[in-house]
């Protein structure tokens, strides 16, 4: 039997048929079957190579002699490269490994800070140490910092930040500028979020913002430790409005960096919720804007009194304690601190303590506040040794409390200096103890400056003239009363008064933003 057979191989605009048959040789047990294929002399080298093989099945073995072309040789290496295994030198866990050992890392972590007292519920999300020996470095370097576990929950989010790229950079850059280490304990508690901060993109532009401010470089330190917060600020948001707002309403421009640096707590103050509110209510209290400029100029923490929290209610207490109305914007000029501080207990206390010593009426120390608001702030010790003061000098309780109503800083001056000023009174001046009584402001003025030089001048004049003619004017007006044909009585009973006009008078040179904590009096006015 014969077979036919075609045989072909494709090539480009190549196509070979052979029609030789091939020839089949059965046998009782073993089948051998050759197929030859014959090609041009030149094939072998454009096409491929001859290659002969036997194959054996099941008792069968047939040669054949068959041509690999390239395009074979390539589905060959392809087949042969699925059927090798990969390279096991190495192998990379799964997704889901990776995410499992993560998460299991984190649990780790979680429950170190349990044990530690610290509560790890807001650091979901937040990116932290894989091991629990990275997390106790952060934390002894915060123990060192002088932060508690207490500290940390209050800002938990401070364990995202790293010590050496985060901590040490901010810490270095802080201390450079001058902030004491002293204060870094404080600093971070007021203001963790600065261990986030990088210091070229957020610390050093808001620096540089407020030395354009014109805070002076060595100040700068101080600023930041008062006031931490203010490295977070946007430096054309809340801090430009509110120095933009005090200029405008009379500030110095000259002056803002010594408002500042004062009491930087303004860089933090909206206009329209606080700066703004309390400028308007003490304005309508009578009291002029440049006044209040005034004021912030020299105490500009003022800002910072609560209005309806501290302020109105201050005020209406003053009311309650027979203060006229009409004398409250005296008294915020005299005494801004008086709308501060916790005032009706105070109130309670001076009224009591003065009534126990002079038998003052409730009336009369309405009076007494509206002439000298720092009263309520006045040293029990202090009042208590200036009556005695007094009445040793002879005058009566009656008398002295005369002089108080109507001069109550006799009872916060320098007592040394108005011992002196009393010796001169009765060895020099031989007055009789009424004309103190009528004029007890004489304690106020410098004996060597005023009540002397006066005193001897009026002598050689051979003019007779009450206390307050004699002292209560300036150098100018009493040049001009000398040259007087009569004294006026007006002048005589001239008592001085608060002038709010003087407020507004613009600052002298002198006063150049230099920081410097102003004291409240220049007497002995000190709190108990």
């Amino acid at each position: 039997m014969k077979i036919r057979s075609c045989v072909g191989i494709t090539k480009p605009s190549l196509l070979l048929v052979h029609s030789e048959l091939p020839a089949l040789t059965f046998h009782k047990t073993k089948l051998t079957w050759t197929s030859t294929l014959r090609f041009p002399s030149n094939y072998e080298r454009t096409s491929g190579s001859v290659t002969r093989f036997h194959c054996s099945v099941a008792g069968r073995t047939g040669a054949s002699t068959s041509v690999c072309s390239s395009s074979s040789k390539s589905n060959t290496v392809h087949l042969s490269r699925k059927q090798v295994k990969p390279s096991s030198l190495y192998s990379r866990p799964s997704l889901s490994n990776m995410k499992k050992e993560r998460i299991a890392n984190r649990a780790k972590v979680y429950e170190f800070l349990r044990v530690l007292g610290i509560i790890p519920d807001e650091l979901d999300g937040l990116e932290l140490p894989v091991t629990v020996e990275v997390m106790q470095e952060r934390i002894d370097f915060l123990h060192k910092l002088g932060l508690t576990i207490e500290d940390i929950n209050n800002y938990p989010l401070v364990l995202g930040c790293s010590v050496k790229k985060n901590m040490i950079p901010v810490l270095d850059y802080l201390g450079k500028l001058g902030v004491r280490k002293s204060t870094f304990t404080e600093f971070l508690r007021r203001y963790p979020q600065v261990l986030h901060a990088s210091v070229v993109v957020d610390l050093a532009p808001v620096v540089k913002y407020l030395q354009g401010l014109d805070i002076k470089p060595n100040d700068i330190p101080r600023v930041l430790e008062k006031y931490p917060e203010v490295l977070g600020f946007k430096l054309e948001g809340t801090m430009s409005t509110s120095v933009a707002y005090l200029v405008g309403i009379g500030v110095s421009r000259r002056e803002v960096g010594g408002v500042l640096t004062k009491y930087p707590e303004i860089l933090g103050m909206r206009v329209g919720r606080v700066i703004k509110p309390f400028v308007e209510y003490l304005e309508g209290l009578g009291i002029p804007r440049l006044a209040i400029a005034r004021l912030i100029e020299k105490r500009p923490h003022i800002l910072g009194f609560g209005l309806e929290e501290r302020v109105k209610p201050n005020l209406a207490s003053l009311l309650e304690f027979n203060v006229r109305k009409a004398s409250l914007p005296s008294i915020v000029a005299q005494y801004p601190e008086i709308i501060g501080i916790d005032l009706k207990p105070k109130l309670l206390g001076q009224r009591s303590l003065i009534q126990s010593i002079i038998d003052l009426e409730p009336e009369d120390f309405g009076t007494v506040v509206e002439k000298m608001p720092q009263i309520v702030s006045l040293s029990n010790t202090s009042m208590v040794k200036h009556a005695d003061f007094l009445k040793g000098c002879g005058f009566s309780l009656q008398q002295v409390r005369s002089m108080v109503v109507e001069c109550p800083q006799i009872l916060a001056l320098n007592l040394d200096i108005m011992k002196l000023s009393f010796d001169y009174f009765q060895m020099e001046m031989q007055r009789p103890l009424d004309d103190l009584v009528a004029f007890p402001a004489f304690f106020t003025y410098g004996l060597e400056s005023t009540i002397k030089p006066r005193d001897k001048i009026v002598a050689k004049k051979g003019f007779k003239c009450s206390l307050s003619w004699l002292l209560n004017c300036s150098d100018e007006k009493f040049k001009e009363r000398l040259n007087y044909d009569t004294i006026e009585m007006e002048e005589m009973e001239t008592m001085p008064s608060f002038d709010m006009n003087s407020l507004m008078e613009p600052r002298s040179d002198e006063s150049d933003s230099d920081y410097e904590e102003d004291s409240d009096d220049d007497h002995t006015l000190t709190g108990d």
